[in-house]
């Protein structure tokens, strides 16, 4: 009888699911979106995609091996941090600014804090405000054409010190800055498809949502978060737009479909690391995080609002866990006895 019993600490059910497959799963589901940013702006924007990655997966292993860090299976995260970094970069960007990114999240916001599972707050968009902190003009010079006529070989140098803005000359308002300026935005069919000015992997809502689409297929995300998150945003915009003139639902729809909110919701807010684990407290999550995206692009300085709005739910989810958490079992019972 002995023998049948093997006392353990928990969890006591396991999934077969490893976090390497997570992490594959997730760089597959961000690929529709980072090809369709290269092809609409060209070698630059796979420039800025490669270093990004590249530094970020150097800086763990050189970490790693210089802090005497015990090895461990490799879980691909690095990887899909340099992604979200360089996806949240305009193409018009210098290449040294992934690197400076890409060290940031890795050492100081991920590695620093134990690793996986231990950092506060996203590593990616930790990068992407940091960099927007420390080079608002760079990081705000959007490209809005493509760069694939760039000679890359005699223009290199160039472009890693300048960036192809400096290059070409093509960068202008995203759709969101136009409409914050009260200036004409582009058609929502082309903000659906992504032909419109703004960072490599945010412009395409069609590419995110077939990414979003896979996850969902692999059951690597729950559609609780995205969908309370974007809900709540466009029901705050509905509310504004009534209470400011009468519903203008071209306005609403261009906040939807422009900026990261797309690529924030399905791709950012849902890190398992960073967001809520109890089904109430996802919901609470998405809610705060779609009225603090629409308070900051409505009276905030910048356009944007997707990056600091979910850094800052990051910081409140040890307080929405400990008023969500459900009670343990009989205790409610005891509670009421009383």
């Amino acid at each position: 009888m002995k023998d049948m019993y093997n006392v353990s600490a928990s969890p006591h059910v396991r999934s077969g699911v490893t976090t390497a497959q997570i992490m594959r799963d997730v760089a597959i589901a961000l690929m529709p979106a980072s090809i369709f940013g290269v092809y609409q702006f060209g070698f630059q924007a796979f420039l800025i995609l490669l270093v990004s990655i590249t530094t970020c997966v150097v800086a763990e292993f050189l970490y790693e091996k210089f802090m005497k860090v015990p090895e461990h299976p490799y879980e691909c995260s690095a990887l899909v941090t340099g992604l979200l970094i360089g996806m949240n970069m305009p193409a018009s960007a210098p290449v040294w600014m992934p690197m400076i990114g890409g060290l940031f999240a890795i050492i100081v916001v991920k590695m620093l804090y134990g690793g996986l599972g231990q950092n506060f707050m996203n590593p990616a968009l930790a990068a992407r405000c940091f960099l927007s902190i420390c080079f608002t003009g760079r990081m705000t010079a959007f490209a809005v054409d493509s760069f694939a006529t760039a000679k890359a070989s005699s223009e290199s140098l160039y472009l890693f010190n300048y960036g192809a803005a400096g290059l070409d000359g093509i960068t202008g308002a995203t759709p969101l800055t136009a409409l914050k300026a009260g200036e004409a935005t582009p058609k929502l069919i082309d903000m659906f498809f992504g032909f419109t000015g703004g960072v490599i992997g945010e412009t395409s809502a069609m590419m995110l949502l077939i990414g979003a689409i896979y996850l969902v297929y692999r059951k690597v995300i729950s559609l609780r978060i995205p969908l309370t998150y974007i809900g709540t945003f466009a029901v705050f915009m509905s509310i504004y737009t009534a209470c400011t003139g009468g519903f203008d639902g071209n306005f609403v729809m261009t906040h939807v479909l422009g900026g990261g909110l797309m690529l924030g919701a399905f791709f950012m807010a849902t890190d398992y690391v960073t967001c809520p684990i109890t089904p109430v407290g996802q919901i609470v999550f998405g809610v705060i995080l779609g009225c603090l995206t629409a308070i900051f692009r409505l009276w905030g300085n910048t356009a944007e609002g997707v990056s600091y709005a979910i850094i800052f739910c990051n910081l409140l989810v040890p307080l929405i866990e400990k008023a969500t958490i459900p009670r343990a079992f009989g205790l409610g019972g005891r509670k009421n006895a009383k």
